[in-house]
């Protein structure tokens, strides 16, 4: 249970956020992505994010325009249009912060996946702070805020190297038919492939 486990109220809003999510087939939303790497300057970028049911990711860059993610269940590309190269990897296997998003569709249970969580009230928002159960994740806290209507609004991810991952998410939209073509990855004309070990 949270730390809060006698808080009952965070349980079960816990329950419900979980609800939300896993018992959603699709989801798109829009972000905003702010990346600090330690000792250096925010870096934004924003888009449209796309989920689909089992582990489908399709993350349309439009600042910087062009830029590509998509994990199609078994891989993860990335599109990088400046250099016009993808990066293939196992997606059990990356370290990318975005791969964590995968679990907001299907997979999230909270006192399966995190320990000491905790909830503190910010106006009618939660702010639910954790920590990964297991210690072979890349990350070492997570922070999520949790809107009216059980919407994760906003989730900040940081790493063991304390680089920070923020996203706010808006215009959230449930069960929308996404066309599985949709998270398979087609190579642009004239790119290089690096595949990841």
């Amino acid at each position: 249970m949270s730390a809060f486990a006698g808080d009952s109220q965070l349980d079960l809003l816990l329950k419900k956020v979980e609800t939300r999510y896993n018992r959603a087939k699709t989801l798109q939303v829009l972000y905003v992505e702010q990346y600090t790497p330690p000792g250096s300057l925010r870096r934004t970028e924003s888009g449209q994010l796309q989920l689909r049911r089992p582990a489908r990711m399709r993350w349309v860059y439009s600042e910087p325009k062009g830029k590509l993610i998509v994990a199609d269940g078994k891989f993860l590309w990335m599109y990088t249009p400046s250099d016009n190269q993808v990066e293939k990897l196992k997606l059990e296997e990356t370290e990318d912060m975005r791969a964590p998003l995968a679990f907001l569709l299907g997979k999230l249970h909270f006192d399966k996946e995190f320990r000491n969580l905790q909830g503190h009230a910010e106006g009618a928002d939660m702010r639910i702070n954790a920590e990964p159960k297991t210690e072979t994740l890349p990350y070492s806290a997570v922070e999520f805020v949790v809107a009216s209507g059980d919407r994760i609004k906003a989730l900040k991810v940081t790493r063991f190297d304390h680089s920070l991952l923020e996203f706010s998410f808006d215009q959230e939209q449930l069960d929308l038919p996404l066309d599985a073509k949709l998270f398979r990855f087609q190579m642009p004309p004239g790119a290089k492939l690096e595949e990841g070990p």
